[in-house]
């Protein structure tokens, strides 16, 4: 039987979904999971399309029949939302994981409820970092803001116990090998303190665990206070109190999304 060609009024091709995309892609961008979550899915054979276990490398359209562990996923409706983009002021103290056994505060908890989805954070801050915190319907695009090819700058507001003289400065950007690799400062700039007690600003343009805190100590300093002010085009409002969210307009999110225009390889 010959294949069915449709007008081409009937295909609406600004509808997020309706080109054949890889599964992973879609499933995250629907707010089902990470990509990377999704594959180990496939993987596992848990996902089916159109009554047949998914493979890895295979694509779908929200037209396609997926089910995840039986249970059919509707990405038509999913795809539909606008991509919303919240701003959180983490305090310290507040964890960013939904469960935890230890039973302390979680993020989640402080932010507004979506009608569909969920919300996926864009990184992570540490128990006792606070500050900027980002939070997306998105799934891809919070895969994206979170890949390590894109290199994008973190901006931090660090305040430094020791006495730090030019040469670990010097140290710090041109890089220190730590236990898990070669990191370093993008740069580094003082921001006032009196004594032992100094301000500085630092960017890095990764997000491995604590990266900020152990390139100090390597230098033998201890950080005894940190806030995340920037990520990326996205700065830290300066009116908005520790705990609070704010969304971002269209245009802030239309520019966020402009700094990873181009695909990560997954």
């Amino acid at each position: 039987m010959k294949n069915r060609i449709l007008p081409e009024r009937s295909i609406k091709r600004d509808k997020p979904g309706q080109q054949p995309e890889r599964i992973q892609k879609l499933l995250a961008q629907a707010g089902i999971a990470s990509r990377r979550k999704v594959e180990q899915w496939i993987v596992e054979g848990t996902i089916s399309v159109n009554g047949a276990v998914a493979k890895l490398g295979d694509k779908i359209t929200v037209y396609d029949e997926v089910k995840l562990r039986g249970r059919p996923v509707k990405l038509a409706g999913k795809l539909r939302v606008d991509t919303k983009v919240l701003i959180y002021h983490k305090p310290t103290g507040e964890i960013v994981s939904k469960n935890d056994p230890e039973g302390r505060t979680s993020v989640f908890k402080k932010l507004p409820r979506l009608k569909a989805g969920r919300w996926v954070a864009v990184g992570r801050l540490d128990l006792n970092t606070q500050g900027l915190l980002m939070f997306t319907n998105d799934g891809d695009l919070a895969n994206k803001l979170m890949h390590p090819s894109q290199q994008i700058d973190r901006e931090y507001a660090v305040r430094v116990m020791g006495v730090v003289s030019n040469e670990m400065v010097e140290n710090l950007v041109n890089g220190v090998e730590l236990e898990d690799g070669k990191a370093r400062f993008e740069d580094v700039q003082e921001s006032g303190g009196e004594g032992i007690n100094r301000w500085f600003h630092v960017v890095v343009a990764e997000g491995r665990n604590r990266v900020v805190r152990r390139l100090w100590e390597s230098q033998g300093c201890k950080v005894s206070r940190l806030i995340r002010v920037r990520y990326g085009s996205v700065f830290l409002p300066p009116g908005l109190p520790m705990g609070r969210s704010q969304m971002m307009d269209k245009k802030e999110v239309e520019a966020l999304k402009a700094l990873v225009d181009n695909e990560p390889s997954v």
